[in-house]
């Protein structure tokens, strides 16, 4: 069984702005509720490590387009029992706003275990993630004016 949380915003600023927030890692802890930390060499091929609310996991970068595109790939124990292929994708709106699409795409036998919680609570963490990385890329809009 597979499935996938989507979510997404648009956020009033060119996907230059948004980018420049989302892959600040080493200021996740002042503004992120979701991703407490992100450190590791952040290009594809290469295992990250990522602090949730939780939990500690090491993805592998799928995918790393400056202005464009975050994504990566981690299993729980064995690749197989339970998958998720988290992404980030910017696209910028013709009245100069981005859209920010964020989600993950979960497969793996245990998946139908975790499904409730994962629409729960993982799908509120993205939401509480894409607020604040609206709010904090505003407030860098409002601090460059």
């Amino acid at each position: 069984m597979a499935f996938t949380i989507n979510t997404h915003i648009d956020i009033d600023a060119p996907r230059q702005r948004v980018w420049q927030v989302l892959t600040d890692f080493d200021r996740y802890p002042e503004w992120n509720p979701f991703v407490q930390s992100l450190s590791g060499q952040v290009q594809e091929g290469q295992k990250i490590k990522i602090q949730l609310p939780g939990m500690t996991f090491r993805p592998t970068v799928l995918a790393f387009r400056q202005n464009e595109e975050l994504r990566w790939l981690g299993h729980f124990l064995v690749k197989g029992l339970f998958d998720g292929e988290h992404f980030f994708q910017l696209t910028s709106l013709p009245n100069g706003q981005t859209r920010l699409t964020h989600g993950e795409h979960f497969s793996g036998l245990l998946t139908p275990i975790f499904k409730k919680q994962l629409l729960t609570t993982t799908e509120k963490g993205f939401a509480a993630m894409n607020q604040a990385l609206r709010k904090e890329v505003q407030n860098m809009k409002s601090e460059i004016l």
